[in-house]
C-alpha cells in the first residue's frame, strides 16, 4: 500500500493550498462588486462554485479509496 506522503498529502495540498485560492479568488470578486449576492443569477453561481469546489473534492476523495481498498 502506498505510503500516505504519497496519497493523502497529495490530496490536502491540492485542496487545502487550492481552497485557499479559490477563497481569494471569491473574496477578490466580491470585493471588486464584481459578485452581487442579493441578485438571484449571481448567488446561483456563486452556490454552484462552491459545490463544484467540494464535488470534485468528493470525487477525487472517492477515487483515491478506491484505488487503495479497491
Amino acid at each position: 500500500m502506498p505510503s500516505f506522503f504519497n496519497t493523502w498529502l497529495p490530496f490536502i495540498y491540492l485542496y487545502g493550498a487550492g481552497g485557499i485560492f479559490f477563497l481569494i479568488g471569491i473574496i477578490i470578486t466580491k470585493k471588486a462588486g464584481a459578485m452581487d449576492l442579493k441578485k438571484k443569477k449571481h448567488r446561483y453561481w456563486f452556490r454552484l462554485l462552491i459545490f463544484g469546489f467540494f464535488w470534485f473534492m468528493a470525487i477525487h476523495f472517492v477515487l483515491i479509496i478506491a484505488a487503495l481498498y479497491g
